[in-house]
């Protein structure tokens, strides 16, 4: 198993880390930045997963809305002349540590972000060393795979299927059985704090991106999950996440030559997804070092 590639970066101005370890969005340390926006002033704290677009805020961030970002340390505002290729925003520069930059848009729910390199042939022997051909291992795992006694043959299920991390994910709705997907996205209705809107979900197995756009709150449970076509809830009445006991939402996925129940906790920053134990005879998940 593998970590997802994460990014260490330095303000363009003061060259100093905006790495803050206590903070953490995905389970990771994050990218911390003062933000300003609609006259509000606060921290933001992005994700320091490449492709991941969550993060943490105080304020709420509207779609659409062009946000100003400056440096913690210096309080310098981290801007430049380029504008986003896509929406024309100005974009947000942060100088990379093994040489290079990346650049963010500054229009919250834009997704544009590239990375510049100095050296490639340099940036992409770093990249091997630290990551590998699959993914960045960490050294409490290599510690755990290396400690870790093999399981014994009687152990062993090799006649259940494995959903593998990264597997695409054919979704349904368990009422009306429409595709939930939609341009290689899983998109689902969804209510929070008197207010309707549209969650979107990767769909591959152990991604956990996601958007939305109403405004959620880190670690709280939204009021419900609906079907984008027949508007019924998905919210199960009779389960609860295993992780944080919140409420969750049901949905087919389909394997092999079955609709199978595939349950998504509701709380945003919770990563508990499951099958149900009948399912889980035949199928099980591919652990993540997310969880």
């Amino acid at each position: 198993m593998y970590d997802f590639i994460t990014l260490s970066v330095n303000c363009p101005y003061c060259n100093t880390s905006l790495i803050d370890d206590q903070e953490l969005v995905d389970k990771k340390p994050s990218i911390k930045l003062g933000i300003k926006a609609k006259n509000q002033t606060s921290f933001i704290f992005l994700s320091s997963i490449w492709g991941s677009y969550n993060y943490r805020c105080s304020i709420p961030l509207s779609p659409d809305l062009i946000a100003q970002f400056s440096c913690p340390h210096c309080k310098t505002e981290i801007t430049s002349e380029n504008a986003c290729s896509i929406c024309s925003a100005p974009l947000v520069p942060f100088i990379l540590d093994m040489g290079g930059r990346v650049s963010i848009c500054s229009r919250s729910g834009c997704r544009n972000h590239f990375v510049e390199f100095d050296d490639v042939s340099q940036a992409l022997s770093k990249l091997y060393q630290d990551y590998g051909l699959a993914g960045k291992y960490t050294n409490e795992h290599r510690k755990t795979m290396a400690t870790k006694p093999a399981p014994p043959a009687a152990e062993k299920d090799e006649k259940r299927e494995m959903i593998e991390s990264g597997a695409f994910l054919l979704s349904y709705c368990p009422h009306c059985h429409k595709s939930l997907i939609e341009h290689d996205i899983l998109k689902l209705n969804i209510t929070t704090d008197g207010k309707s809107g549209i969650l979107i979900l990767s769909p591959y197995m152990n991604v956990f991106t996601s958007e939305s756009t109403v405004y959620l709150q880190e670690d709280k449970p939204v009021t419900d999950i609906s079907c984008p076509h027949c508007n019924t809830s998905l919210i199960s009445a009779n389960k609860a996440c295993e992780e944080c006991g919140s409420p969750i939402a049901r949905i087919f996925i389909s394997a092999r030559t079955k609709m199978i129940n595939f349950y998504l906790c509701s709380k945003k920053g919770c990563k508990w997804h499951g099958l149900s134990d009948e399912d889980l005879q035949d199928i099980k998940l591919e652990d993540s070092l997310e969880w």
